[in-house]
């Protein structure tokens, strides 16, 4: 198994309990004792950053819905943080009701907004006349349904927010996609990088120095130049002016491989900021492909016959 870069005594998680997250973090093996739930992404990342826990989980990408601003966001400003681990999850969503609810009953439907984007298509097709409310998480959904005083019929939500809640299923598979998949992080205060482990992604965030033309391009040409492969990159607003972006990237590999070390440097110099937010394993385990000339030894090689040539 990967090494944890800060050994865990307590996890905290975007809550509450019940939700895809809360499912994700019980994939990790031997966790040390029942982590805490939070209510936000923000609340999660600032009992890391306060020494509450030693590292939360939260979602950072959805397959179908792309980024969580939230918790990209979170991770780029404020107190630095890191993330030492990813979990990928399939997400399977449900309809439940209160017993004794019928399906033709169901008016009012409560559900987070990712889930429901991801069910849009089945419910205009299954429930084209109810009013579907966007708040919270799924698992709150189902808490709130759960209340024989709600004024809502039914939740969107996982299996187990469903079942937590005593309610019953309606209907069972109701994703428009289902092979969709959630890519949460373990994020943890600063320290000791884990070791590369041949399949690894590093998280970073670029500021671009000024706005000229060929500026992202500069950038990216960091990346191709010593081998590196992007897995991920978007902009976000720096929130400083309209139209000024930053970068978030997934790249493939590791702060210790020579490829990924010099296109950092590279960053470094043509960045007005480069946020460092971690190398780690991949879930999917996926080596990265190294091509001629980008290994380590290579650049080994080619740091001793620099030496030689200045004697």
């Amino acid at each position: 198994m990967p090494v944890l870069a800060v050994p865990p005594s307590h996890y905290g998680y975007f809550g509450p309990v019940g939700t895809f997250t809360h499912q994700a973090l019980l994939t990790l093996p031997a966790l040390p004792d029942e982590p805490t739930p939070y209510a936000t992404v923000g609340l999660a990342l600032q009992a890391v950053r306060d020494g509450d826990v030693a590292a939360a989980l939260v979602p950072i990408e959805n397959s179908v819905e792309g980024a969580v601003s939230a918790t990209l966001d979170n991770l780029t400003y404020g107190e630095p943080l890191r993330i030492i681990r990813e979990v990928v999850l399939p997400v399977q969503f449900m309809l439940f009701a209160r017993n004794g609810t019928q399906f033709h009953d169901v008016r009012q439907v409560l559900t987070h907004p990712h889930a429901a984007a991801q069910c849009r298509e089945w419910l205009a097709r299954n429930l084209p006349d109810a009013v579907i409310t966007e708040d919270g998480s799924t698992a709150a959904a189902a808490a709130e349904v759960a209340d024989p005083r709600s004024r809502y019929d039914a939740a969107i939500c996982a299996l187990v927010a469903g079942e937590l809640n005593g309610l019953v299923p309606l209907a069972t598979g109701i994703a428009d996609n289902p092979d969709a998949v959630t890519r949460f992080v373990l994020v943890s205060r600063p320290g000791p990088v884990g070791p590369a482990t041949g399949a690894d992604k590093t998280t970073m965030v670029l500021f671009m120095r000024d706005d000229h033309p060929g500026a992202l391009l500069e950038i990216l040409e960091q990346f191709a130049s010593r081998g590196v492969n992007l897995c991920r990159i978007e902009s976000r607003p720096t929130k400083k002016s309209l139209g000024d972006y930053c970068f978030s990237v997934d790249a493939e590999g590791h702060i210790d491989d020579s490829r990924m070390a010099e296109a950092m440097m590279g960053l470094h110099r043509v960045c007005r900021d480069v946020v460092f937010l971690g190398s780690y394993p991949r879930a999917d385990l996926t080596e990265s492909i190294i091509l001629h000339g980008t290994s380590n030894e290579e650049y080994a090689a080619a740091a001793t016959w620099l030496r030689k040539l200045r004697g």
